[in-house]
């Protein structure tokens, strides 16, 4: 028998740490996307104005940061799921960040570390790797023996 330790709405502590650590993986989705469009220079909007102009730029952003939100609502939607015992919800998670792990490896095989490039090693954190630990975290979590009991009887249970 496996042994649970169980927080206070019946799940398991390792549920609730997947569900926090795919919050903080939306949440730094956010943050990396802000500060890659209008902080960190040169900026997504200053290479997007001077090849669409301004307008188009604004228009680009705007089409991008309401894919990002979308994106963010299904990404919330299925953790939500997941915290409550959907086990597809589960699955759903660890394809997607899986996913998002070979988009991270693909970048590797086409354009190296960056540290040697001009954008030097935080570029490479803060872009590629830094959303993905948390969401790598959460995974991990989802897929701990107690997770996986908590899984089985939500599943018996018909949730």
């Amino acid at each position: 028998m496996t042994d649970v330790t169980v927080g206070r709405a019946g799940r398991p502590r390792t549920v609730e740490a997947a569900f926090v650590l795919s919050l903080a993986a939306i949440a730094l989705q956010v943050v990396v996307w802000v500060l890659g469009s209008f902080v960190v220079s040169p900026t997504g909007f200053e290479e997007l104005r001077g090849e669409l102009g301004r307008d188009g730029a604004t228009r680009q952003l705007a089409v991008s940061a309401g894919f990002l939100a979308v994106l963010g609502a299904l990404w919330l939607l299925f953790c939500l799921r997941m915290r409550a015992g959907d086990g597809r919800a589960r699955i759903a998670l660890t394809v997607v960040g899986l996913l998002s792990g070979l988009f991270f490896l693909n970048t590797l095989s086409t354009d190296g570390f960056r540290w040697t490039a001009d954008g030097g090693i935080g570029d490479l954190l803060l872009t590629d790797v830094l959303p993905d630990l948390p969401a790598a975290g959460a995974i991990v979590m989802m897929f701990l023996p107690a997770s996986n009991a908590y899984f089985s009887a939500a599943r018996r249970e018909g949730r």
